[in-house]
């Protein structure tokens, strides 16, 4: 993010023209536009008609006597039962055409933003945008967007029209005032464009602080096992609050200049208003016009000049949708430097397979000053097979990445069968490559729909023979839903070996002309490895094949194998041509993985992978990957950048039982937290808001007095219609006196609306920020089998994060000011009207409760649909999330339409629901304009009648007129609020779910116990466990091991075996069911949870790195106190100091989302020394030298060797030479302990499990 910040403040002021954010409507979209704009016209133009009816009104009550004022005033009635026909069919039309279509828009637009996220080349995920920062804008800005084209531009029209309508009916009964009353236009026109520009400014600089919040959101959830193990959640907080703080601030600033732009506009609409009393007065004594005709000038400018002020909800929301769209269309309008969707361009009718790269300069776009290949030339020859091996982070994964296309070379040519990459159509050539990379990507969907996402079309018997290729035929017919398994997120219900035998069907199955093999086979057992490995080389034949390897066992049959080093090709020839040389490159690797005879058999037994079918009995009983302190959502970027080097990947097995129930009961949770929403009280709501009380109650009484300007005006109105019919001295002098009093209720506006806005701005902006705060850090601090619920995904979370906290702010500032507001103008207009005539009033009030029976029914309806919409929205959230952070896997599988068609699929709903929405609010509308002007009409027609009874006046009836319209006015607004009050009803309970939940193991507790001095005393005593999402899978069944202080034990056993458990519950990232584990004699729920994880060093098999410089993400959880020579003594313990040093920004480097600007090794040590640092008295090793090539495994072995020394150390191996020296080696079997000793003990036990192991893998090695 940080390298970013300096672009990002250029791009503050920026925003995309308003007809812009129509571009990508369709011809049903203009015919709804073009429908709800002349809705909207006919809408606006209502108001203004109704001053003409009243003009009519007013004569036929002067002019008509006692007798006839029935008839005379029943034939004008029937104008405003005609006026009511119209402005209820314009409602119905302008509020649902617009409505339907910024859904609809909306939708496109997010599509569009995904396809074109999708199809841009890969250096720009490395330089311009974070998964985060995706998630984050189509989740939220596009919420901004549809604002700005939906309903809001149908008011926006609609006052428009009301204001235009006005005008021209003032020029028509009044030419002379309406011209002085018009020169005020040009003040009106500056305060409302300088209050827009400013809006846009503030809101685009609200829009960069929550993209970032959104990338800290999506970090921390994707490497939730890391944050815990190295408690970090108080950093996270920290940095997540800070980014809330700049957008905070950025809310309250526009709550202040849009108070102080409304309420300018009102004090030049009062004054205007002034003006016209006493012009009009003077018009009366000079020019001979009638008080009737100034009345109607005045009554129609009001109307007119009253809409222009309704015009400022829907400035803003313009502003911020054209802020949100900026980044989005720039996004969609960018052309990509190597495009998937380019259909031009060469396709072979036949692939050999011969590929050369040519004298190849090479600099990854996120790092130009480190020059990978200067000059890097390499020829494979069809139908053959090379590997290419040489030190972390040589190259050697660069020439994969190029032979895919996912960049292109600076200098220098790659072909493939003689045609340089580039004239080839890129989707094409994708199709004849089959990769496998070192960390398997599988998407959260079925078995099934994994294997055939590189080959749509694939039939049954295809599909039955990659996977029987693959070796993954015995464990998936296994499974009660067989290839219907759903695999969860990023596969996390299945072991790493088992997803990398589906990788491997998956590129098996788009039968390709080139396979390549980034550690295919390094996270499968051995047994499992062997057949794997015969079936591979089956696949192999008369395939051009690209090996990365660390393993040189695996490649000894190579056509060819390359040294790769420093970016340049060291040697290259077959394993006998190249060992004849004992100074080669590849001879110097050779020995240093095979040190002395003995090791050079045993150096790469994987140990916890050997297939113990021979040995001991196979039980398939394995523990789900979840249980492991890597976190599977850091494997979403599928390869590492330079190299493939492996990382472990986590052991586990599908629920063979449970996988259907556990989506039952996530089905029955979400239906049972659909059910609880509807019951969240919104008082609640206001406790959140409670340090803010000061400014509710300030704001209040601001929105009150607000409230009682409108029903003061109709007063001063109806009283001011008297004076026009005074003679010309009394007149002359009354005027004075009304104008002054409606320029002094504009003074009273400029003071109170900008008060008011403040500080309901002041109240909504901290509602937000300490919602989201609250409810990241409750997040932050849940339990990590919570996270193990794909509904608490990185993707939902932050789509839940972002969505509900700005949903709810309508709630508590926007709504919260309205109502009040109108509240105090209903209840202003009663008193007005009772006072005038309470029999009148009665009779009126008899009729308003139509207008509030149209508000329940349409909040009713809009209930069901919003939250329905809500679920659906956050799932197809998931799916763009899953997609863009492994956007390797799907560029090189050309998946980028089957995604695009899974995540259009989930929005069709939510947009279904949209639509029906956009109806149910139009005829609420619609119906809420008809009842209007019906008792409009019915006002007058019973006041006649009462005139006629002599129970009235003429003056009563136009006080209760005006003071029960102005109110009216008021109700409608509350219930144009409806929609986006139920959709803050929804949020609320969705927040309130997390808020109140109570995590099982909760890591922000203060309370438990903690030592002065740890010794490091580890005991598991009678441990059963098994995990909550697969409860009929028993990990461990009494199991018991002791870890005496300062030793060094290294757990061994198939994978599955529940040997990372062990970690995962000295870490309390679980509980056990029964049983205790104790350190140092105390049982380990007794300790303060966040004491016991700083007592220990944790490195995974797959290391999690945050998008910050290498120096913060040694320096992790230090708080700030590490010094400058700790970090860097760190580092070397970690042999990570030389390379750090060679990059041009050395410790100040930013290693990228999930660290994919560094190789796998040099992450693994980064993720060392960030272990080193914390100097813990435990240890927990899991595969930690997994991804080192042989010489920096050596180092930092021995460097591993010196930290070990007086810690408690827990090593989970697959390679034998990282634990002989073990003070105790313990076989994890059937949930047991079966075996434990040294070494030497173990090999000597006949017929033992270690030993059998040993001898098994020896075989197949």
């Amino acid at each position: 993010m940080e390298e970013n910040s300096g672009e990002k403040k250029g791009d503050e002021d920026q925003k995309v023209a308003f007809y812009k954010l129509f571009s990508f409507a369709d011809r049903l979209d203009v015919a709804l536009m073009i429908i709800g704009t002349i809705g909207a016209i006919g809408n606006g133009l209502t108001q203004p008609l109704m001053t003409l009816i009243f003009g009519k009104l007013v004569n036929a009550f002067g002019s008509s006597n006692r007798q006839e004022i029935v008839h005379e005033i029943s034939k004008v009635s029937i104008y405003y039962v005609y006026l009511a026909i119209g402005a209820g069919i314009a409602s119905l039309l302008q509020m649902s055409c617009w409505m339907v279509t910024g859904e609809r828009q909306a939708t496109r637009i997010r599509g569009l933003y995904l396809e074109t996220i999708l199809r841009q080349d890969i250096g720009f995920f490395d330089t311009e945008t974070t998964t985060g920062e995706v998630i984050g804008r189509m989740s939220g800005d596009t919420i901004l967007i549809q604002d700005a084209m939906g309903e809001k531009v149908g008011k926006f029209i609609q006052f428009i029209s009301t204001f235009v309508g006005g005008f021209i009916i003032a020029f028509i009964k009044g030419w002379l005032l309406a011209i002085v009353l018009v020169c005020c236009i040009p003040a009106l026109v500056i305060a409302g464009g300088t209050m827009a520009l400013i809006m846009s400014k503030m809101s685009s600089r609200g829009q960069v602080a929550y993209a970032e919040a959104g990338n800290v959101v999506e970090q921390t959830i994707g490497a939730i096992r890391t944050v815990a193990a190295f408690t970090g959640e108080k950093l996270a907080i920290n940095k997540y609050d800070s980014k809330l703080k700049i957008a905070c601030a950025s809310t309250v600033k526009q709550g202040l200049v849009s108070g102080l732009g409304l309420g300018t506009l009102l004090l030049i609409v009062f004054s205007t208003y002034g003006l016209a009393v006493w012009y009009g007065s003077k018009l009366i004594i000079e020019k001979g016009y009638s008080g009737g005709n100034v009345i109607n000038v005045i009554m129609a400018i009001m109307t007119g000049g009253m809409s222009l002020g309704q015009t400022s909800p829907s400035l803003n929301a313009f502003a911020a949708g054209q802020a949100a769209a900026y980044k989005m269309f720039e996004t969609i309008n960018r052309k990509p430097l190597i495009d998937t969707s380019d259909t031009g361009g060469i396709v072979l009718e036949d692939v050999k397979g011969d590929i050369e790269l040519k004298d190849v300069y090479f600099r990854y776009p996120a790092r130009p000053n480190v020059q990978i290949f200067s000059g890097f030339s390499l020829v494979i020859p069809s139908g053959k097979t090379a590997a290419l091996v040489g030190q972390s982070g040589s190259g050697k994964s660069t020439v994969i990445s190029l032979l895919e296309r996912f960049y292109d070379p600076e200098a220098g040519e790659v072909f493939i069968d003689g045609v340089n990459l580039k004239r080839f159509q890129l989707k094409w050539l994708r199709q004849q490559m089959g990769l496998v990379s070192q960390e398997p990507v599988l998407f959260a969907t079925t078995i099934r729909e994994n294997i055939i996402y590189g080959k749509e079309n694939a039939t049954e018997d295809e599909i039955k023979t990659a996977i029987e290729l693959a070796n993954a035929a015995k464990f998936l017919y296994k499974l009660p839903q067989g290839l219907d398994t759903m695999v969860g997120e990023h596969g996390t219900q299945l072991s790493g070996g088992q997803k990398q035998r589906l990788a491997i069907a998956r590129a098996i199955l788009k039968n390709p002309r080139i396979l390549l093999l980034d550690e295919a086979t390094s996270a499968l057992d051995a047994e499992s490895e062997r057949i794997v490995q015969e079936a591979l080389e089956k696949v192999m034949a008369n395939r051009t094949t690209v090996v990365v390897a660390h393993r040189l066992t695996t490649i000894r049959n190579a056509d060819l194998i390359a040294v790769v080093n420093a970016g340049k090709l060291l040697e290259q020839g077959t394993h006998d041509e190249l060992i004849q040389d004992p100074n080669g490159a590849y001879s110097q690797l050779v020995r240093m993985q095979g040190g002395n005879k003995e090791d050079e058999n045993i150096t790469n037994i994987d140990l916890d992978k050997a297939d113990l079918t021979t040995a001991l009995d196979n039980n398939l009983s394995r523990s789900s990957s979840q249980q492991l302190s890597a976190v599977k959502r850091s494997t979403s970027h599928g390869s590492s950048r330079h190299s493939f080097t492996l990382n472990y990947t986590v052991p586990g097995l599908i629920d063979i039982h449970e996988a259907e129930i556990g989506d039952e009961d996530n089905k029955k949770e979400d239906k049972g937290s659909l059910e609880k929403r509807k019951k969240v009280p919104t008082m609640r709501l206001v406790e959140l808001n409670k340090p803010e009380l000061l400014y509710l109650l300030l704001g209040s009484l601001a929105a009150i007095i607000h409230g009682l300007i409108f029903p003061l005006f109709g007063l001063l109105l109806s009283t001011a219609i008297k004076i026009f019919f005074y003679p010309p001295h009394k007149l002359r002098k009354e005027s004075r006196f009304w104008a002054l009093m409606y320029f002094g209720l504009g003074v009273i506006t400029l003071l109170v609306v900008p008060f008011q806005n403040f500080l309901f701005g002041v109240a909504g902006g901290k509602l937000i920020e300490r919602i989201r705060s609250l409810t990241f850090k409750k997040v932050v601090y849940e339990e990590i089998s919570w996270f193990d619920d794909p509904a608490h995904s990185s993707g939902a979370i932050g789509a839940r994060l972002s969505n509900d906290a700005s949903t709810v702010r309508t709630l508590m500032g926007d709504a919260l000011a309205l109502i009040v507001q109108n509240i105090a103008t209903i209840v202003a207009g009663l008193v007005i009207a009772f006072t005038a005539n309470w029999i009148l009033a009665i009779i009126i009030l008899a009729v308003l409760p139509l207008i509030g029976l149209q508000g329940f029914l349409q909040s009713k309806l809009y209930k069901g649909f919003s939250a329905d919409a809500k679920v659906m929205y956050e799932e197809a959230s998931q799916i763009a999330n899953d997609a863009v952070g492994s956007i390797r896997t799907v560029a090189s599988f050309c998946a980028e339409e089957k995604v695009m068609d899974m995540y259009l699929k989930k929005c069709e709903g939510p947009t279904k629901q949209g639509v029906k929405i956009g109806i149910v609010s139009g005829a609420s509308l619609g119906f809420g304009s008809f009842i209007l002007y019906c008792t409009n009409a019915f006002c007058f027609y019973i006041g006649s009648v009462l005139i006629h009874h002599g129970l009235a006046t003429f003056s009563q009836v136009f006080k209760v007129f005006f003071s029960l319209t102005l109110s009216a006015v008021g109700v409608t607004q509350s219930i144009g609020m409806f929609p986006d009050a139920t959709k803050a009803k929804d949020s609320v309970a969705s927040i309130f779910d997390i808020l109140d939940r109570k995590p099982k193991i909760d890591s922000s507790s203060n309370v438990g116990t903690t030592l002065v001095a740890v010794r490091g005393d580890i005991e598991f005593k009678h441990v059963s466990y098994r995990y909550a999402t697969r409860p009929d899978v028993q990990i461990f069944k009494d199991l018991c091991l002791t870890i005496p202080s300062g030793k060094t034990v290294a757990l061994v056993g198939e994978s599955g075996s529940g040997k990372s458990t062990v970690i995962s519950l000295i870490e309390r990232f679980y509980n056990p069911e029964s049983g205790e584990i104790y350190l140092d004699g105390v049982e380990i729920r007794q300790f303060k949870l966040s004491w016991l994880r700083q007592q220990m060093g944790l490195v995974s098999q797959e290391p999690i790195l945050f998008n910050e410089t290498i120096r913060d993400n040694i320096a992790y959880n230090s708080q700030g106190s590490a010094t400058e020579e700790e970090i860097i003594q760190a580092a070397k313990s970690a042999n990570a100091h030389n390379f750090i040093s060679s990059l041009p920004q050395g410790y100040d480097t930013s290693v990228g989302e999930r660290g994919i600007q560094l190789s796998g090794g040099q992450k693994q040590r980064i993720a060392i020394a960030r272990a080193i640092l914390k100097d813990p008295k435990i240890l927990l090793l899991d595969e930690a030298t997994s991804a080192l090539d042989a010489e920096s495994e050596r180092i930092v072995q021995e460097a591993l060797d010196r930290v070990m020394v007086n810690r408690t150390t827990v090593v989970v191996a697959h390679r034998l030479t990282t634990i002989k020296g073990a003070d105790i080696i313990a076989v994890v079997k059937n949930g047991v302990i079966a075996e434990k000793g040294r070494h030497d003990v173990l090999m000597n036990i006949e017929d033992g499990v270690y030993a059998s192991l040993v001898a098994l893998h020896m075989t197949s090695a």
